[in-house]
């Protein structure tokens, strides 16, 4: 029997090669990085945190100077306001004073005219003093004292009008002794009200600081600048997008928060030098000039023996002459030409036709010129005074709406960079 042959067995298959383990580290990460073990989450951490202080201290930070020179532009306003009453108040005193004692030259009753005059100044300073102790209580302690001083005066005033409506030569002592103690004691009071509300309202009138917001500014771009760099260090990208998105965030609000507090200086700067200089000039020029006319009215009841207070005279209208806006020098100059004519009467012996001059109340003579100053120069204070405090309220909101938009604005920034860290994480992880 013939075998069949047998068949060679089947090759084995061939062994399936291992899969290529896959490496856990990341590409993006650099191979400095890697070598040197460098805790990547950790400084991703630490990178996160101060991006985020950087973005919120600055946002803090700004939005609150830029709320201290919002209160800084109503306090300037408030501050301003204050300082004008108090210098009407001397000057509506020293006005009182004037027309007290020119009335008291005739001798006998006074001009009702004139009395109806002096008692209506009387009463705007005691409301004036009244207005300003509310507004400022700072100023409460003082004002009380201006007060009790004004009180003294306005007695020591009524009985010199006794007297001299009863034709004795007493009254007009009184009135000079109240005149002189008016000086002492209100007039330091008034000058030290006057330099305190003066010093606050230029303080805050300087209280915008568009240096210190850039500065501010500035340091928080470095600091994202530098997280920034240290990222591209460790990771294979030179921007990380959400802190470049922070940084322009940043930048933008540092330039508009500069250029809007340094517009607001600049327009403070010029209110300084414009409508708030001639008001307090002004008020200035107007106290000086009611004093000048009390002065005159002294010196001839003095009967000549009133040189002290020509020199008075000289003094306060030198005042004038260095305050006065130009609307109102022109009145004064009026007026100073007719107390020459006062004086040349006086000193070349006719001294009842000096009197008639000064206290004649026809429209061509020394009273009415120096109520024709009084009133304009009133007046120019008023307008000056009210342009200065429109100004510094009616522009001022910008300063809240800013405040607000940088707060939002700068946690944004924070938010920014914690989705631009958090990309780099992810990468990591």
């Amino acid at each position: 029997m013939t075998q069949a042959p047998q068949q060679a067995p089947a090759p084995a298959p061939a062994p399936t090669p291992a899969p290529t383990p896959r490496t856990t580290a990341t590409p993006a990460l650099t191979t400095a990085a890697q070598s040197k073990g460098v805790d990547v989450p950790g400084l991703l951490n630490k990178w996160q945190f101060i991006a985020v202080t950087t973005c919120v201290l600055f946002a803090v930070i700004t939005a609150t100077l830029q709320m201290l020179a919002w209160q800084a532009n109503r306090a300037a306003a408030d501050n301003t306001e204050q300082l004008v009453r108090v210098q009407n108040i001397q000057s509506t005193l020293f006005r009182a004073d004037a027309l007290a004692t020119t009335s008291f030259l005739v001798g006998g009753l006074e001009d009702p005219a004139q009395r109806a005059a002096y008692d209506d100044a009387i009463d705007q300073v005691t409301r004036q003093i009244t207005e300003a102790a509310q507004a400022q209580p700072a100023d409460s302690e003082v004002l009380a004292a201006l007060n009790s001083a004004v009180n003294r005066y306005t007695t020591t005033s009524t009985q010199a009008r006794d007297n001299n409506r009863q034709g004795f030569p007493v009254g007009a002592e009184y009135l000079r002794g109240a005149s002189t103690e008016l000086r002492a004691d209100a007039l330091p009071l008034i000058e030290a009200l006057t330099a305190a509300n003066s010093d606050r309202a230029e303080s805050e009138l300087d209280a915008h600081h568009p240096l210190l917001i850039l500065v501010i500014g500035l340091v928080a771009l470095a600091g994202l600048w530098w997280i920034n760099t240290q990222l591209a260090k460790t990771f294979r990208r030179r921007f990380n997008v959400g802190i470049a998105a922070a940084f322009v965030v940043v930048a933008a609000l540092t330039l508009v928060s500069a250029a809007v507090s340094s517009g607001q200086a600049s327009d403070n700067d010029d209110l300084r030098a414009g409508s708030y200089q001639v008001a307090v000039k002004e008020a200035t020029a107007r106290t000086a000039g009611n004093d000048a006319k009390s002065n005159e009215s002294r010196r001839l009841g003095a009967q000549g023996s009133g040189a002290v207070f020509e020199e008075g005279w000289a003094t306060a209208a030198l005042t004038v002459e260095e305050n006065a806006y130009f609307d109102t020098l022109d009145l004064w100059q009026a007026y100073s030409d007719l107390h020459f004519q006062v004086v040349d009467l006086e000193e070349s012996g006719k001294y009842a036709e000096a009197v008639a001059l000064a206290t004649t109340l026809d429209p061509s003579g020394p009273t009415a010129a120096l109520d024709a100053f009084d009133t304009a120069s009133q007046d120019l204070v008023r307008v000056m005074a009210t342009s200065t405090t429109n100004e510094l309220r009616s522009g001022n909101t910008i300063f809240l709406v800013l405040a607000a938009l940088t707060l939002l604005l700068g946690l944004g920034a924070a938010g920014l960079s914690t989705w631009g860290i958090a990309q780099r994480r992810r990468e990591y992880a």
